[in-house]
């Protein structure tokens, strides 16, 4: 790896938070050793939370200050559950389920969005209950505090559970819950259909089939959509509904920001509940083969490299963005339960497009949005374009997991160790790229050397979802990790959440 250096911490910390430089080729050559030293940046970036953040919603690591952009009940802590259930660190799975129980999640100054208060908050607490109800149960000091995680769980439910009060079953998103109003009149992709999972597992775990029957009413209008010129190809959908007439009101969208999970949580139904969910299959089967028939793409200064397009209707948009480089570990997911390898290898050459993204920056870690339609290279980026096969249009790293996630897939289901390689580099270029006085802070220009300016925010799925697959990659064989044969017992939410599936 070379004489690289794991730089936790800024001149200016406390002692307190200091995590000893160590030299990689010596320290780090080993998996325990790395997982050791992601589970450390973790300590660090939960101990700088600790001090200057909670029970606020995220931490400010530049200006050691805070911020409560998730309606101000913690979503760190919680987001934070079950990466220190798998961590197995007892000390901080206890302070955050006895915090649990005292959030007032009917109080909030703010708008909720329903999907974001689902997949990190519902998501949470149903995963620190299913790990402390099954194989962590030895973690937890006080068992009231576990129950009250389902507890919250569905009281956190029938709170939001008015915003599937409409004449289609569609939710509202935006909601103002304590008048019990809502904003918007239009629902995403993304935001219909990714509730299912967690809702579904509520009513599994209460015995409530309410919470299920409302978010599968909501998932049924996406199974068949209408108009059917809002599907240019089969599976493939629209962005935005109308909430009271069901209808699709374009014919746009791709595995990007807004329509990614609902595409990711078809195959996950069905890994969930297999007997249950049988037809999700054949649904995310129909999404993969128009994704590999349509969709797929190669620049013209690198045809080695796999992208997949946005889409217009039937006219193909040369443009992605981090957010979707999930979509390589979703087909290597899918290829592994359903027993296909076409999907599977066409998992990994994604995954590869998306390391391409990374390797190509000056800071090693790929940018926000990205094109590759030859037309359109801006002029200072022509030699780029001709090396790397893509060009940056937004340069920012919001701390987001999606590339490392499919990193991880990728390890599980092949056991090629070059996967924990990249995912080993891309958590040093985040560390000494991100590393800021208490914390890890978003970017604005990740192929400016040192990343340009911190924009002073560290994202709850920081804790959720990137330290969460930087360790696992390198962590023991454990039942929770991904089964490369397709024979999971668990399933990971779009949040990295998991939950133990049915049966």
């Amino acid at each position: 790896m070379g004489w690289f250096k794991l730089v936790i911490v800024g001149a200016l910390l406390p002692a307190a938070f200091a995590v000893p430089q160590r030299n990689i080729r010596q320290s780090y050559d080993d998996e325990a050793k790395r997982a050791q030293a992601v589970k450390d940046a973790f300590l660090f970036s939960w101990n700088g939370y600790k001090t200057y953040a909670f029970p606020h919603d995220e931490l400010h690591p530049v200006s050691n200050s805070y911020g409560d952009s998730r309606n101000g009940w913690g979503a760190s802590a919680v987001d934070a559950l079950s990466t220190a259930l798998v961590m197995e660190l007892s000390d901080v799975v206890n302070e955050i389920i006895e915090y649990v129980p005292t959030i007032d999640f009917s109080k909030t100054s703010t708008e909720v969005s329903l999907f974001e208060t689902t997949i990190r908050y519902l998501g949470g607490m149903l995963a620190g209950y299913d790990f402390l109800k099954g194989p962590l149960s030895g973690l937890a000091k006080d068992e009231k505090n576990v129950d009250a995680l389902l507890a919250q769980a569905q009281s956190l439910a029938d709170i939001l559970s008015y915003a599937f009060d409409t004449p289609t079953g569609i939710p509202f998103n935006e909601l103002w819950i304590e008048n019990r109003s809502h904003v918007d009149s239009f629902q995403g992709l993304a935001t219909t259909g990714s509730l299912i999972l967690e809702w579904t597992h509520l009513s599994d775990l209460t015995g409530n089939q309410t919470y299920a029957e409302l978010s599968q009413k909501a998932e049924s209008r996406l199974l068949n959509p209408q108009p059917a010129s809002s599907s240019p190809w089969p599976g493939l959908l629209g962005y935005n509904i109308n909430v009271t007439t069901g209808l699709f009101q374009d014919d746009f969208g791709g595995w990007i920001g807004g329509a990614d999970s609902y595409y990711e949580y078809l195959i996950k139904m069905f890994v969930y509940d297999p007997t249950r969910f049988k037809e999700y299959s054949t649904y995310w089967s129909t999404v993969a083969d128009s994704t590999i028939a349509h969709l797929t793409t190669h620049p013209t200064t690198r045809p080695d490299i796999t992208f997949v397009a946005e889409y217009s209707g039937k006219t193909l948009i040369e443009s992605s963005q981090h957010l979707a480089c999930f979509n390589g570990g979703n087909f290597l997911l899918g290829g592994t339960v359903l027993k296909k390898q076409t999907y599977i290898d066409y998992g990994l050459d994604l995954v590869d497009g998306c390391r391409a993204t990374y390797a190509g920056t000056a800071t090693g870690i790929g940018p926000e949005v990205f094109g590759w339609n030859s037309s359109l290279v801006p002029a200072n980026q022509t030699e780029f374009f001709q090396k790397n096969g893509f060009y940056i249009t937004t340069a920012s790293y919001d701390l987001r997991p999606e590339v490392i996630e499919s990193y991880y897939y990728a390890y599980r289901v092949t056991g090629d160790k070059k996967y924990q390689e990249w995912a080993w580099e891309a958590f040093l270029a985040i560390n000494s790229t991100c590393a800021a006085n208490s914390g890890y802070s978003a970017v604005d220009n990740v192929n400016e050397v040192g990343g340009g300016a911190k924009d002073d925010f560290e994202e709850s799925f920081w804790f959720a979802e990137v330290m969460k697959y930087a360790y696992l990659i390198h962590a023991p064989e454990a039942e929770w990790q991904v089964d490369g044969s397709g024979n999971n017992k668990w399933v990971f939410n779009t949040e990295a959440h998991p939950f133990k599936v049915v049966g």
